[in-house]
């Protein structure tokens, strides 16, 4: 289903305005598994009815030469879907940083122009992982380390007319963190990649997360996760969406009130359970300034969820198979909830 053809069906009242449809899109990490090069990505999306498509990170664009992204830009404007470009992290000092593609200001001025050439109005980025909470100097650290970079290219991307959206990733930073990160940077071109996953491996509430960055959020990644107790602390899968106990549903509406335009990206990614062991006191180290208020709205929906069996292993050759069943049956049941 192409774009056109999408909008034909939207209800009555979003057609005159009186309520905006989601701004859907499809972050490419869901289709990690495909192999496909970055036009057949387009060309699956747009038949899905995507009004965006989000390359989070290099691989999926397949190169950053001039005339390859620009070939990309061109075909999705054919397509008639708009384009956010994106990489991996920028921080020097993280785990998750490649030092083998160059320094990170050079990375990143790499992929601004790429984006500025294919029409992306953002570059997506991330600091790192949990793994960078424990790390010398801690978190603040890293953020500091992020800033810095991120202050050396600012006339350069401003110039671009382009922003730079942080994800909270991978368990990085809690909403507080990266809010701070982008204040320190300067919001005038920095802002937040939602993504309403990651705060539950940072022992957050998403509703929490959500509403501390949408001043700031430029863009987003949407997944729903299940959530329960255990005798360590509480377990956390992700799931498809509808499946999970975060209230996935009102979180997609209260993106929708408080982002009104921006970019509501489904990226889908199933995964078995992973215990975060907050009863146990070596766990606490990189997690010292949380907060207890807001540590209890973590809490809180944990103590609503029920133990989730265990997945089967999906066999190598169907893995790219099961990518899709999942991301389209998240994508139908987003479409029933908002009644797109």
């Amino acid at each position: 289903m192409l774009r056109r053809e999408f909008l034909s069906l939207l209800p009555a009242s979003a057609a005159v305005g009186a309520i905006a449809p989601p701004k859907l899109g499809v972050d490419l990490f869901s289709l990690r598994a495909q192999g496909w090069d970055a036009f057949q990505f387009l060309d699956y999306c747009a038949k899905h009815g995507a009004r965006v498509v989000h390359f989070s990170e290099i691989r999926f664009l397949g190169s950053l030469e001039d005339e390859h992204v620009r070939k990309v830009g061109e075909r999705a404007r054919q397509l008639n879907v708009e384009l956010e470009i994106g990489m991996r992290s920028i921080c020097p000092t993280s785990a998750a940083f490649d030092p083998k593609q160059g320094n990170a200001g050079e990375q990143l001025l790499r992929v601004v122009r790429a984006a500025r050439i294919a029409g992306s109005k953002i570059v997506r980025a991330f600091l790192g992982s949990m793994a960078d909470r424990k790390s010398p100097g801690g978190i603040e650290a890293r953020i500091e380390d992020t800033v810095k970079v991120l202050r050396a290219v600012r006339s350069q991307v401003m110039d671009g007319g382009l922003k730079i959206a942080i994800e909270n990733h991978s368990g990085d930073m809690q909403a507080r963190e990266l809010k701070s990160l982008i204040e320190a940077a300067g919001p005038d071109f920095v802002g937040a990649c939602f993504d309403s996953g990651n705060p539950l491996w940072t022992i957050e509430d998403p509703h929490l997360t959500l509403e501390t960055l949408a001043p700031h959020i430029l863009t987003s990644h949407i997944r729903d996760s299940a959530l329960w107790d255990t005798d360590d602390g509480t377990v956390v899968r992700w799931t498809r969406t509808g499946e999970g106990n975060v209230e996935i549903g009102p979180l997609m509406k209260k993106f929708m009130d408080l982002c009104p335009g921006k970019t509501m990206s489904l990226e889908i990614i199933v995964t078995g359970p992973r215990t975060f062991a907050w009863r146990k006191p070596e766990f606490w180290q990189g997690y010292e300034r949380v907060l207890a208020h807001e540590f209890a709205r973590f809490l809180a929906i944990a103590a609503k969820g029920k133990p989730q069996p265990p997945l089967p292993p999906v066999p190598k050759d169907q893995a790219a198979a099961r990518e899709r069943e999942d991301f389209e049956a998240s994508l139908a049941w987003t479409r029933q909830y908002l009644g797109v």
